[in-house]
């Protein structure tokens, strides 16, 4: 099993899981031009991809899904809610794989665990992939750690995470008003690299070894912050990194 991250930011999310032979494009929040350019550079063919399964309707994460959809005649895996919004939206060519939010599903030898997560989202969940011996989780957008959470991801062998802003960081930006300042640390928010680093603290005694982190924040972040604060949270934690927004960032296993 190995993945990629395509590109991950407020300005679009997505990345490419692929194990046994299946090729699944998680998220499509850049434009189609970008999903395809960055998945050739990268060793990918378009056409090669089982699926696109989506962790929820926001625009950084579904931008490049319609017009994708005119060349990929692969299905969208989504939670119902999820699902109608984005069809609403204008992706009304798609086949639609339907699944309950907490639902697992397979395909060939991959099996995919869908968890929900809070974000100010419809139905938004995360993923937990298995093949053989190997595990991910992904966890995108999300206000805070939940047990369910931490449960669903408790002995995956990688782990991909947002870690959107520094807390001080945050506090002192000037381009935000107090209300988005708000949104982005509440519950149905995002993740701190504090929040982070807390979650990752957890996992690694049940066998977490690789951490990837993502939507790190242009202005409330930076990856030298992010990491750091793992480091320190997670003594002995030695394979993180961070996924950019701008490019890909080559494949993980």
């Amino acid at each position: 099993m190995r993945f990629i991250v395509l590109g991950s930011g407020s300005g679009g999310n997505a990345a490419v899981v692929e194990a046994g032979g299946v090729r699944l494009l998680v998220d499509a929040g850049l434009s189609a031009k970008q999903l395809v350019d960055r998945m050739k550079s990268s060793g990918i063919d378009p056409a090669s991809l089982r699926g696109v399964l989506l962790t929820h309707e926001h625009g950084d994460h579904i931008r490049g899904l319609r017009v994708l959809m005119k060349s990929v005649a692969v299905p969208v895996y989504a939670t119902p809610s999820t699902a109608l919004v984005v069809r609403d939206g204008g992706v009304d060519t798609a086949t639609w794989k339907i699944f309950e939010s907490g639902a697992g599903f397979q395909l060939d030898g991959l099996s995919i665990q869908s968890f929900a997560v809070p974000h100010d989202a419809v139905e938004p969940v995360g993923y937990v992939f298995r093949h053989e011996e190997k595990s991910l989780g992904l966890l995108s957008d999300t206000g805070h750690v939940t047990k369910l959470i931490t449960e669903r991801l408790r002995g995956v062998h990688a782990l991909f995470v947002e870690a959107n802003y520094d807390d001080e960081l945050l506090e002192a930006d000037t381009r935000r008003p107090w209300s988005t300042k708000q949104r982005i640390s509440s519950r149905h928010g995002h993740l701190s690299n504090a929040q982070t680093a807390a979650l990752v603290a957890e996992l690694v005694p049940s066998g977490l070894r690789r951490v990837v982190l993502g939507h790190l924040s242009r202005d409330c972040n930076h990856p030298d912050k992010a990491i750091s604060t793992l480091r320190a949270g997670v003594p002995g934690l030695t394979e993180i990194a961070c996924a950019p927004q701008d490019e890909c960032c080559g494949w993980w296993d």
